[in-house]
C-alpha cells in the first residue's frame, strides 16, 4: 500500500461570509484550511439587512449549514410610494428578507473554531517554490497550495496582486439604520412594517423592510426594521461626511459611533421634510445610523498563481442588486467545484475565473444601472428617460440576481 497523500492546504484571508463559505466548503472536501481574519473581534454585529434568495439554500447546505428554522421574514412583494406616501406601483414577488448575521452566525458555527484565527493582518504574498506564501504582520508565514482572497472591498490580497483595481466612488451614499420592531409606532407595526417598501425622495431612493432581530429571531415583536436611504453626494463633499468630530478624515468609510451628531440631526430633519411620516419616524428612531459610501469594484482577473479572489474582494456591486452574500456563496461554490474536478490548482483556478468573471461583471452592471439616476443627482428615476428606470423596472429588478431578468438589463 502506498503512503496516504497529505491533504491539500488553503489559507483564506478574510473571515466574513465569503471566507466562511469557502472555508467550510474546502474543509468538507478534505482540505486543510485556515482562515485568517484581520479583525480580532467577532463580526456578528456587523452588517445589516439583506435579501435572501432561493439560490442560497443549496449553497448553505454545501457549506455544512443545516437550516431547520425559517429562512427569514417572508414578504409577498414590493410596493413603491412617493414622498407623501401615495402608492406608485406594486410587484408581486414572494421573497425572504433577513439580516447579515442570520447567514454569518451559522457559517461561523459550522467552521472548526481552532482553524479560525482573528487578529491576523496580511502584509505580503510571496512564493515557496510553486506554492504561494501568506505573510502576516506578526511574522507568521504560511505556505499553501491555495490562497483565497476573501477580504472585502478593500482587499489586501487584491492590492498586492492587482493594484490598479481600486474602489470607485459612485457619487452617492447610503444611510442605513435598524429600529427594533417594538420601538415603532403601533400604526406602522400594524401596516407598513411588513412591506418591502421603495420611496423616491428628491435626489435619492429610500428602501425599508423587516429583518431578523438582534438575536436572529424572526418572531413577531423580536424583529427589526431596516432602511437604506441613498442620497446623491458629489465627490468633493464626501470628505466632510467622513470627517469625525476631532477633524480626522476616514478613508472609504467611517465607524457609526464617530459620525458627527450634526450630520445625523441633518439626516433626521431631511427625513421629516422629504419622506412619508412613517418612514421619517423610522429614521428618527434609528440609533447610531451607519453611513455607507457606495463604490464599484470591477476586477479584470480573479485568478492568479495559486491565488483566487472571491466575494467583494473580486467585485463589488452596488447594494441595489441585493446579491452581495449570494455572490460570495456562488463564488465559493464555483471555486470548490472547480478544485474538486481534479488536476492542478492552476487549471482549477482557470475554470473558476472563466465561470465567475462574467457573473461578477453582470452584477456590477446591474447595480450601476439601478443607481444611475442617483449618481447623476436626478430628482427621480424618470428624470432621464434614456436610463429606462421606470418604477416597474426598479420594483422588478432590485434585490434579484441578474439571471432572473436578463431581458431587463439593457435600457429600451
Amino acid at each position: 500500500m502506498g503512503t496516504p497523500q497529505a491533504p491539500r492546504t488553503a489559507v483564506i484571508v478574510g473571515g466574513s461570509v465569503a471566507g466562511l463559505f469557502a472555508g467550510n466548503m474546502l474543509h468538507r472536501a478534505g482540505w486543510d484550511v485556515a482562515i485568517a481574519e484581520r479583525v480580532p473581534d467577532d463580526l456578528a454585529s456587523r452588517g445589516a439587512g439583506i435579501a435572501r434568495h432561493v439560490e442560497m439554500e443549496p449553497i448553505m447546505a454545501a457549506a455544512g449549514v443545516r437550516e431547520a428554522g425559517p429562512l427569514g421574514i417572508q414578504v409577498d412583494g414590493r410596493i413603491a410610494v412617493d414622498r407623501h406616501g401615495a402608492e406608485l406601483g406594486r410587484f408581486e414577488f414572494p421573497q425572504y428578507l433577513t439580516s447579515w448575521s442570520y447567514v454569518y452566525n451559522p457559517l461561523k458555527a459550522a467552521f472548526p473554531a481552532e482553524r479560525y484565527h482573528g487578529g491576523q493582518e496580511l502584509v505580503a504574498i510571496g512564493r515557496d517554490g510553486d506554492r504561494p506564501v501568506a505573510r502576516f504582520a506578526d511574522g507568521l508565514e504560511i505556505a499553501a497550495d491555495l490562497i483565497v482572497g476573501a477580504d472585502g472591498f478593500r482587499s489586501r490580497v487584491r492590492q498586492l496582486l492587482a493594484p490598479t483595481v481600486v474602489p470607485r466612488y459612485a457619487g452617492y451614499v447610503a444611510w442605513r439604520g435598524l429600529v427594533p420592531e417594538t420601538a415603532l409606532p403601533a400604526a406602522f407595526r400594524a401596516g407598513g412594517f411588513g412591506q418591502y417598501c421603495f420611496c423616491f425622495p428628491p435626489g435619492g431612493q429610500f428602501i425599508g423592510y423587516p429583518v431578523a432581530g438582534a438575536d436572529d429571531s424572526v418572531a413577531p415583536g423580536a424583529r427589526r426594521y431596516n432602511f437604506l436611504w441613498y442620497r446623491h453626494v458629489p465627490a468633493e463633499r464626501l470628505a466632510d461626511l467622513l470627517t469625525d468630530a476631532s477633524g480626522h478624515v476616514h478613508d472609504y468609510s467611517i465607524p457609526p459611533p464617530l459620525i458627527r451628531p450634526d450630520l445625523v440631526e441633518g439626516l433626521r430633519r431631511d427625513a421629516a421634510r422629504d419622506l412619508p411620516k412613517p418612514l421619517a419616524e423610522a429614521v428618527a428612531l434609528a440609533q447610531h445610523p451607519m453611513l455607507q459610501p457606495i463604490y464599484d469594484v470591477e476586477s479584470e482577473r480573479i485568478a492568479f498563481d495559486g491565488v483566487a479572489l472571491i466575494g467583494d474582494a473580486a467585485f463589488v456591486a452596488r447594494p441595489h442588486a441585493g446579491i452581495g452574500v449570494l455572490k460570495a456563496g456562488e463564488d465559493a461554490e464555483a471555486l470548490a467545484r472547480s478544485l474538486a474536478r481534479g488536476g492542478s490548482v492552476a487549471d482549477a483556478l482557470a475554470r473558476f475565473e472563466a465561470e465567475r468573471l462574467p457573473e461578477g461583471k453582470a452584477a456590477v452592471a446591474l447595480g450601476r444601472r439601478l443607481g444611475a439616476f442617483i449618481e447623476r443627482g436626478h430628482d427621480s428615476p424618470q428624470s432621464d428617460p434614456a436610463l429606462g428606470l421606470t418604477t416597474e423596472f426598479i420594483l422588478r429588478v432590485s434585490a434579484r440576481p441578474p439571471s432572473h431578468s436578463p431581458d431587463l438589463l439593457v435600457p429600451a
